[in-house]
């Protein structure tokens, strides 16, 4: 059974960062897919960015491209999130997502789940 636990999330300034993380427990992940979406108040969860386990191959929306990085830890089975150059339109609950074998921007593609986490960014 695979766990995904998010961290990191908070409050802050626009223009500020924060690094989230998404530690993954469960089976062997050499082949699995790691992907990160946001869901903001009456909105429908939206892709972020993406990455194979090796880190080899990485997809970004295009609202987060050159100011968010995703990274794998294959030591530590951990994700991350680097977010730079926080906008408050980045306001949301940010949510890890893995599949064994799928890399896609379809959040119904991604079988496991964390349980979210808020990042606010204030005006």
């Amino acid at each position: 059974q695979v766990q995904l636990v998010e961290s990191g999330g908070g409050l802050v300034q626009a223009g500020g960062s924060l690094r989230l993380s998404c530690a993954a427990s469960g089976p062997t992940f050499n082949n699995y897919a790691m992907a990160w979406f946001r869901q903001a108040p009456g909105k429908e969860r939206a892709f972020v960015a993406s990455s194979s386990w090796s880190g080899g191959s990485t997809d970004y929306a295009d609202s987060v491209k050159g100011r968010f990085t995703i990274s794998i830890d294959n030591a530590k089975n951990t994700a991350y999130l680097q977010m730079n150059s926080l906008k408050p339109e980045d306001t949301a609950v940010y949510y890890c997502a893995a599949h064994p074998f799928v890399r896609s921007r379809r959040p119904t593609d991604y079988n496991y789940w964390g349980q979210g986490t808020q990042v606010t960014v204030s005006s």
